[in-house]
């Protein structure tokens, strides 16, 4: 049988709670969903954005949770032959039992964040990890105040890697992540004009985003995109905490750089210095970002102690995840189009990325390139501008026609030729019909915008009308 992730005896220790009831003595997992907990595991119920946990605590203790922690204040509301471990504050107690796992573990910790990339290279880390030891990663973009001690608290004590997503919206959000996590290794992927609305400029972002550092345990690493003009801020900042610094980028100057990549619409091929170490290899994803973040991914696995060797043949199996450009081909009847899922949120990096993608995207006899584009959020008095920018982006990537949604994409609108005009509306929804009467065989389609533009309901829609299926390397 596998091996409890807690004992009852250790969540009391870490927590300082009292017990009441029948709580099992052994825990498999941790939860905060009463709709999917198995029977063997804690269900914490914190206190969401919407929601209170402890109205879910009934549901949860009948579908047979091993136990329940709950706030002492809420504790006579509850089923009174309930199974609680009885704490102050429910969030807090997960925080501890974070700071329990990080402290009974051996593995080598690594801290990711940026802003563009973040979950992309967590999951290229967990991928090329997990071949060579048991490696513990965050589930999805768990990366904020609950998600990352959630993520800490279920980490097995035996892990040899662990891999942990830090974001933020606001400065001195990361700090205290990073000392509960406290990585052997800290990531920024890269700084971009990523929630402006909250900052004076980019370089306000970086500081940040450096704020990672704080938290590096004594002899780690900071790696640092050293492409881009804030690569001072964060060195600087890596530096004051006595890091090992390692800039990943297109230069020699860079400690890993690219010596030589070649694109291809499904891959790429890359010949790089890593750390010192010459390494050719493949991805099995496409994009320049792609390339970029494998070397923030393989100075990783160096400074880990990992194979890097065995980590390059990785990256060749590696597939883009939901809503990170993940590949459908579209069935027409009469022939097949490529549909480019890039729906799980947009900024104005990720979207040229994106764009960029696209244009690489290989299409049939008469097949288009199309844009679907929703708004990019929380971007301030520059908001405007950033999307007519796009124009000169996607005329560089060769891109046919754009559909676009949302008031801010009516600035890019106008910035467009007339023939590259698909479709504006005010949202997603008003554009759906228009692009499905429009896919034609042979076409490339790609659906970008921010969370709150909800254009992941496109995706949906354009895979149920033409039966899609999941693309493989040798589709179109």
């Amino acid at each position: 049988m596998t091996a409890a992730l807690w004992t009852l005896d250790a969540l009391v220790a870490a927590t300082g709670g009292r017990v009441v009831g029948s709580p099992r003595a052994e825990v498999h997992g941790i939860s905060i969903d009463s709709r999917t907990i198995d029977s063997d595991e804690a269900f914490f119920a914190i206190l969401g954005d919407s929601r209170d946990g402890h109205d879910f605590v009934p549901a949860a203790l009948e579908r047979g949770a091993a136990l329940a922690v709950v706030a002492e204040a809420r504790l006579a509301e509850l089923p009174a032959d309930g199974r609680y471990l009885v704490v102050d504050d429910v969030l807090e107690a997960l925080r501890a039992i974070g700071r329990a796992a990080r402290a009974r573990t051996n593995a080598r910790i690594v801290a990711v964040t940026g802003s563009v990339g973040k979950t992309s290279t967590k999951e290229a880390l967990r991928h090329v990890l997990s071949e060579q030891g048991k490696t513990h990663a965050s589930v999805a973009s768990y990366n904020n105040h609950w998600g990352v001690p959630l993520t800490l608290a279920r980490m097995p004590a035996d892990c040899a890697f662990g891999i942990f997503e830090i974001g933020m919206n606001h400065a001195g959000e990361i700090t205290p992540l990073a000392h509960l996590v406290r990585p052997h290794v800290a990531v920024v992927t890269t700084v971009a004009p990523v929630h402006l609305e909250f900052f004076r400029d980019v370089d306000a972002i970086a500081e940040a985003k450096a704020e990672i550092f704080d938290g590096l345990e004594p002899g780690g690493a900071a790696v640092i995109d050293g492409d881009i003009d804030q690569t001072p801020i964060l060195v600087e900042a890596a530096l004051a905490h006595g890091a090992r610094v390692v800039r990943f980028g297109r230069t020699p100057a860079c400690e890993t750089h690219v010596v030589q990549m070649s694109l291809q619409a499904e891959s790429s091929t890359v010949m790089a210095d890593v750390l010192g170490h010459a390494l050719t290899y493949k991805i099995g994803a496409p994009g320049r970002h792609v390339v970029r973040n494998s070397l923030a991914v393989l100075s990783c696995v160096v400074l880990v102690g990992a194979d890097l060797a065995r980590a390059g043949l990785a990256l060749a199996a590696m597939t883009p995840p939901k809503g990170r450009g993940e590949r459908h081909v579209l069935h027409l009847g009469h022939g097949e189009a490529m549909l480019i899922d890039e729906s799980y949120n947009a900024n104005p990096a990720s979207m040229r990325a994106a764009i960029d993608l696209l244009g690489h995207a290989d299409v049939g006899l008469k097949g288009r390139r199309i844009a679907v584009l929703g708004d990019m959020l929380e971007l301030g008095s520059r908001g405007e501008r950033l999307h007519a920018e796009l124009a000169g982006v996607l005329a560089a990537a060769r891109i046919d026609r754009c559909y676009l949604a949302g008031p801010l994409m009516h600035a890019l609108w106008h910035e467009l030729p007339p023939d590259m005009q698909g479709a504006h509306a005010a949202t997603a929804k008003e554009i759906e019909a228009t692009l499905l009467a429009a896919v034609q065989p042979g076409d490339a389609i790609m659906v970008k915008g921010s969370f709150g533009s909800r254009m992941g309901p496109i995706v949906e829609a354009l895979k149920a009308r033409y039966s899609s299926t999941r693309a493989k390397s040798d589709d179109l």
